[in-house]
Protein backbone atom coordinates (compact mmCIF):
# COMPACT_ATOMS: atom_id res chain seq x y z
CA UNK A 1 0.00 0.00 0.00
CA UNK A 2 1.51 3.30 -0.88
CA UNK A 3 1.86 6.18 2.56
CA UNK A 4 -1.21 8.57 2.46
CA UNK A 5 -0.16 11.89 1.79
CA UNK A 6 -0.97 14.34 5.47
CA UNK A 7 -4.04 15.50 4.06
CA UNK A 8 -5.86 12.69 2.97
CA UNK A 9 -4.58 10.80 6.20
CA UNK A 10 -6.04 13.64 8.13
CA UNK A 11 -9.29 13.93 6.30
CA UNK A 12 -10.27 10.10 6.89
CA UNK A 13 -8.54 10.65 10.57
CA UNK A 14 -11.38 13.74 11.09
CA UNK A 15 -14.11 11.06 9.34
CA UNK A 16 -13.15 7.98 11.10
CA UNK A 17 -15.83 9.12 14.61
CA UNK A 18 -18.93 10.23 12.21
CA UNK A 19 -20.59 11.27 9.45
CA UNK A 20 -19.32 15.11 8.59
CA UNK A 21 -20.21 17.88 5.73
CA UNK A 22 -17.12 19.82 4.06
CA UNK A 23 -17.16 22.73 5.87
CA UNK A 24 -17.07 20.44 9.06
CA UNK A 25 -14.51 18.09 7.36
CA UNK A 26 -12.42 21.52 6.98
CA UNK A 27 -12.30 22.55 10.53
CA UNK A 28 -11.41 19.46 12.17
CA UNK A 29 -8.52 19.22 9.90
CA UNK A 30 -7.28 22.06 10.83
CA UNK A 31 -7.54 21.11 14.61
CA UNK A 32 -6.08 17.81 13.79
CA UNK A 33 -2.92 19.26 12.75
CA UNK A 34 -2.76 22.39 14.89
CA UNK A 35 -3.69 24.82 12.13
CA UNK A 36 -0.46 23.74 10.02
CA UNK A 37 -2.68 21.63 7.01
CA UNK A 38 -5.86 24.25 5.95
CA UNK A 39 -7.67 22.90 3.23
CA UNK A 40 -9.63 24.55 0.45
CA UNK A 41 -13.27 24.21 -0.34
CA UNK A 42 -11.99 23.26 -3.71
CA UNK A 43 -9.22 21.02 -2.41
CA UNK A 44 -11.52 19.11 0.00
CA UNK A 45 -14.15 18.25 -2.64
CA UNK A 46 -11.69 16.52 -4.64
CA UNK A 47 -10.17 15.03 -2.42
CA UNK A 48 -13.16 13.96 -1.00
CA UNK A 49 -14.33 12.59 -4.92
CA UNK A 50 -11.12 10.70 -5.07
CA UNK A 51 -10.99 8.87 -1.60
CA UNK A 52 -15.06 7.90 -3.04
CA UNK A 53 -13.67 6.96 -6.64
CA UNK A 54 -11.08 4.84 -4.49
CA UNK A 55 -14.08 3.46 -2.03
CA UNK A 56 -12.25 4.89 1.46
CA UNK A 57 -15.04 7.61 1.89
CA UNK A 58 -19.01 7.44 1.18
CA UNK A 59 -21.46 10.01 0.38
CA UNK A 60 -23.77 9.73 3.69
CA UNK A 61 -26.80 12.54 2.23
CA UNK A 62 -27.21 16.28 2.21
CA UNK A 63 -29.07 18.46 3.20
CA UNK A 64 -29.86 22.29 3.08
CA UNK A 65 -28.84 24.44 6.08
CA UNK A 66 -29.30 28.36 5.48
CA UNK A 67 -29.61 28.12 2.53
CA UNK A 68 -26.48 25.89 1.44
CA UNK A 69 -26.41 22.81 0.12
CA UNK A 70 -24.12 20.45 2.96
CA UNK A 71 -22.64 17.17 1.56
CA UNK A 72 -21.92 14.24 4.35
CA UNK A 73 -19.52 11.72 3.75
CA UNK A 74 -18.29 8.91 6.08
CA UNK A 75 -15.47 6.70 6.36
CA UNK A 76 -16.03 3.33 4.66
CA UNK A 77 -14.67 -0.02 5.91
CA UNK A 78 -12.16 -0.23 3.40
CA UNK A 79 -11.52 3.59 4.71
CA UNK A 80 -11.18 2.26 8.40
CA UNK A 81 -8.65 -0.52 6.70
CA UNK A 82 -6.63 1.88 4.86
CA UNK A 83 -6.62 4.43 7.62
CA UNK A 84 -5.66 1.91 10.56
CA UNK A 85 -2.87 0.54 7.98
CA UNK A 86 -1.42 4.02 7.74
CA UNK A 87 -1.28 4.75 11.34
CA UNK A 88 0.21 1.82 12.58
CA UNK A 89 3.11 2.55 9.34
CA UNK A 90 3.62 6.06 10.62
CA UNK A 91 3.45 4.39 14.66
CA UNK A 92 6.74 2.10 13.15
CA UNK A 93 8.62 4.48 11.67
CA UNK A 94 8.35 7.11 14.38
CA UNK A 95 9.48 4.78 16.68
CA UNK A 96 12.42 3.69 14.63
CA UNK A 97 13.19 7.09 14.54
CA UNK A 98 13.14 7.26 18.37
CA UNK A 99 15.47 4.45 18.68
CA UNK A 100 17.87 5.86 16.14
CA UNK A 101 18.09 9.62 18.15
CA UNK A 102 18.13 7.66 21.52
CA UNK A 103 21.10 5.50 20.18
CA UNK A 104 22.64 8.91 18.76
CA UNK A 105 22.40 10.75 22.47
CA UNK A 106 23.59 7.37 24.03
CA UNK A 107 26.74 7.34 21.96
CA UNK A 108 27.91 11.19 22.20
Amino acid sequence: MTPMREPTFLILTALAVRPMHGYAVIQEVSELSGGRVVLPAGTLYAALDRLSAEGLVEPEGAEVVDGRHRRYYRLSDEGVTALAADADRQRRNAAAAAQRLHLRTATQ
